[in-house]
């Protein structure tokens, strides 16, 4: 439960169950039970270091493969020290110890739970820096494990590389000269098929562990490279063959002794392989051994979606259309249409990889250097895992394409879901040009002539069919994230080739929700939810309120007619304000006769079906799974939407701050013992807190309100924790994001990985807009304006990223600053609250 403001209180009855744990800190003891930390490159696949040191999540082969053991680790022999033969690797987590998933009770078939390890684990995250501390009185040396990747914004392509480098720090605790034995170790955990052939081939002070494709199936192919930069490092790519646990038992014979093991590679069939490398540590010295990884599986047997019955309906360019059109394959990596094998990517990131560190470490002390609230900086950091984890993909020709989540082995919800990916807010200013791919694919490809947009793309990226309903909220968003790409990026060009497509988009919505031209959003809907809402409610007039204000800024700014359109926001603003607006909150008016909609029991839809007694229901309430007279916590996201693409709010800013001060006191709970939710519990349950997604202070709860309202989501947490920031409403903000990550604190829970409807959830990456929302920062690249509206006072420092380089940023005695630190920022205009200051 929550105690003092950055701090975490632990409700258990362990030892140390009184020893808050701060919010930014590091996790030790009962908090670094659950930490899994990815590597990799943003859509390239990843693995994860435990707070322990301990590898598991192996996903490389472009699917999640969560809990996959890849039996991989490092060891430490040291001579002349009685057990001074360890794994470098913490205590075994508790949980690990009755069951697994995917496994027998003695744990996943070559776990190395059973070998000596340190006895003291302590893990510290600075993004993309993982970096895990280990001690033990039986051993006088102490080891530091730093695991990263190159992170960079604004270079997605160095960012998006398919490896990760484990940095091994020794350092000499005694008062004398110590001889060690560093080692390094793994199955074949690339043999994934028996009709495949597998091996450990060669490469310079390392091993690939390797499996061919088949022409049956060539995505079986794959390559993962593991090496040093030491040139005496001895290398076994075979370990021994025989049965049971053999490879594993003689891989730690050769770590307990203290030698090491030199055998060529094998045709066929090697198990598994190890390296050595000798350390002499002299008395108080530190050396570093730097362990690459790289992988290369350029092949995968993934493809989503529908063709349509006619592939010229879209909007794809003409030259893009006709490979497309033609392409029945499946999805195929970026990085392979960069590099041509393992070997390439793993020369490239060894001789690149000071200057990567150098940019990386540049993004990183820029980040850290903020000054805000350590709830917000752990929040924000956390949620960028999400970029390195399966859950985004890069297609071949360099273009975003991602799942909602992870599911354990499979994508959870394809089709970079619009009515999702609104929420995120990190990818578009950390890679602006990497954003606006979804944006071509949205408006080109997954939108056809008449403007109906499919919120699912297809994979690989091609037309796809139209045969179910737009989400309003996706769509409607998608318009206002092409007016925040376009000032983010000041890339007029992009604004003239989106437009009208953007028109065509719009005017759909107004066909087929407002047909009556009335201003508001009326006929069934469907949502992020995943069922359709019927009549007009605050949500999704929000929405096409920002939307309508984002065309007419968009026309207005080309020279085009416009005024149809801003007279219906309009109308949509006073309907929503005099009709919808309860005098605390804003409510959904359900009404499902007198539309041009079909009855709601005739009505195509997703897993809304309509028995004898729900049709008795109808009859008494109206159409299952609405809101009505319900506080529902995304109740204004459309304006949320719209101040994080740089419009003003659409709705009387008093009575939208009004809806989230009710959200706040209504929704958030610090303890849901007595809350009943029969949807899916674990997101936050029993003595968790959590901002519920709806509840009905003033009654009319309906039997069956819509399908998730009980629930509790990190994404939607954060949007509205922002809006009551940009609202002023500070510390309510903060109480939501204290609430939120104290659920996520290592205990219980992955502080990497906060999860939805799969892991490494999308919707978290609402978090970025803390930043905004506390401090006002926002640069538009059309004009060269840096914007600060702070929320926090005088003196701060945050980050900013944009489409040409990052840096610091804030205000010092209330006069701004901005220290760029990587690329440049050109300001022409700073506006400090609306007033123009001299940066």
């Amino acid at each position: 439960m929550l105690g003092m403001a950055g701090a975490v209180w632990c409700a258990c009855t362990c030892p140390d169950s009184h020893a808050p744990r701060t919010f930014n800190s590091p996790y030790e003891g009962l908090y670094n039970s659950r930490i899994a930390f990815p590597v990799g490159g943003l859509g390239a696949g990843m693995y994860c270091i435990e707070g322990t040191g301990y590898f598991s999540h192996m996903s490389v082969r472009h699917l999640p493969n969560i809990y996959n053991e890849p039996g991989m680790f490092a060891a430490l022999h040291v001579k002349g020290c009685e057990n001074g033969a360890k794994v470098l690797e913490g205590p075994v987590a508790e949980w690990r110890k009755f069951g697994f998933p995917n496994s027998g009770l003695g744990g996943p078939g070559g776990a190395n739970y059973g070998l000596p390890r340190f006895r003291n684990a302590t893990f510290s995250a600075r993004f993309p820096f993982g970096t895990v501390s280990l001690t033990d009185g039986d051993i006088p040396v102490d080891v530091t494990i730093t695991a990263w990747n190159p992170f960079i914004p604004g270079d997605a392509d160095n960012s998006g590389l398919p490896a990760g480098i484990l940095e091994y720090t020794l350092e000499n605790k005694s008062g004398k000269t110590l001889e060690t034995v560093f080692s390094f170790h793994s199955r074949n955990f690339m043999r994934t098929a028996r009709t495949a052939k597998n091996s450990v081939k060669p490469i310079a002070n390392g091993f690939i562990l390797s499996q061919d494709g088949t022409v049956e199936e060539p995505h079986l192919q794959g390559d993962f490279a593991i090496f040093t930069d030491q040139s005496g490092t001895v290398v076994n790519h075979c370990w021994f063959r025989g049965g049971w646990f053999d490879g594993l038992t003689m891989a730690w014979n050769s770590v307990k002794e203290g030698g090491t093991v030199d055998n060529k590679p094998i045709d066929a069939d090697a198990p598994g392989a190890s390296l050595y490398v000798p350390v002499s540590l002299n008395a108080g010295e530190k050396k570093t051994l730097k362990v690459y990884t790289a992988w290369y599986v350029p092949f995968s047997h993934i493809r989503e979606g529908g063709d349509p019955a006619d592939m010229n309906d879209n909007n794809v360019p003409a030259e893009r259309l006709a490979t497309e059109c033609t392409d029945r394959g499946y999805y195929r990596p970026w990085y392979s249409s960069r590099f041509g094998n393992v070997t390439e990517v793993a020369d490239y990131l060894k001789n690149n990889r000071d200057d990567l560190f150098a940019k990386t470490e540049l993004f990183t002390n820029a980040f850290y250097r903020s000054t805000l609230p350590p709830e917000v900086t752990e929040a924000v950091a956390a949620n960028l895992t999400i970029l390195k984890s399966p859950t985004v993909m890069r297609v071949y020709d360099g273009r975003l394409w991602n799942w909602e989540g992870c599911g354990y082995t499979w994508g959870s919800c394809h089709g970079s879901c619009t009515h999702v990916w609104n929420y995120a807010q990190a990818i578009p200013h950390l890679f602006p040009a990497l954003e606006r791919t979804l944006r071509h694919t949205e408006f080109e490809e997954s939108q056809n002539s008449a403007g109906h947009q499919t919120f699912r793309s297809a994979l690989p990226l091609r037309p796809v069919d139209h045969h179910f309903y737009s989400a309003a909220d996706g769509q409607l968003g998608g318009i206002m994230k092409v007016y925040r790409d376009w000032r983010i990026s000041g890339d007029e060009a992009f604004l003239r080739d989106m437009y009208p497509k953007v028109k065509a988009s719009i005017d759909y919505c107004i066909a087929t929700w407002d047909p009556r031209q009335v201003g508001i959003i009326e006929e069934p809907h469907h949502n992020t939810y995943d069922i359709e809402f019927w009549g007009a409610d605050g949500m999704h007039n929000s929405f096409y309120l920002g939307a309508l204000h984002a065309f007419v800024a968009m026309s207005e700014y080309l020279g085009e007619e416009a005024t149809a359109y801003r007279e219906l926001a309009a109308k949509g603003k006073a309907f929503t304000e005099s009709e919808l607006f309860n005098g605390e909150y804003f409510v959904q008016k359900i009404q499902w006769t007198g539309l041009q909609a079909a009855d709601p029991t005739k009505m195509q839809s997703w897993s809304v079906n309509y028995s004898d007694e729900a049709k008795a229901l109808l009859e008494k309430e109206g159409p299952k799974y609405q809101y009505g007279s319900g506080c529902l916590s995304d109740g204004v996201l459309g304006s949320w939407i719209a101040r994080m693409a740089g419009l003003e709010e659409s709705i009387d800013p008093a009575k939208v701050k009004s809806h989230l001060v009710s959200v706040h006191k209504h929704n958030l709970k610090t303890d849901l013992s007595n809350h009943a939710n029969p949807q899916r519990p674990s997101f936050a349950f029993g003595k968790d807190g959590g901002l519920l997604l709806c509840s009905w202070p003033k009654g009319g709860k309906l039997s069956l309100p819509f399908v998730y309202s009980d629930e509790v989501w990190t994404g939607i947490e954060y949007q509205v924790a922002s809006h009551l920031m940009l609202a002023g409403e500070v510390e309510k903000g903060l109480d939501i994001v204290r609430t939120c990550r104290s659920r996520y604190d290592g205990r219980v829970r992955n502080p990497f990985d906060e999860y939805e409807c799969g892991h490494w959830y999308a919707r978290a990456l609402a978090s970025y807009g803390l930043l905004q929302g506390l401090t006002g920062v926002r640069y538009d690249a059309v004009d060269r304006t840096l914007h600060i509206d702070s929320r926090i006072g005088n003196d701060f420092t945050s980050f900013l990223s944009t489409d040409t380089g990052f840096g610091s940023v804030g205000l010092k005695n209330g006069q701004p600053f901005l220290d760029v630190k990587y690329g440049s920022i050109p300001v022409k205009k700073c506006l400090v609250s609306g007033a123009e200051h001299v940066l």
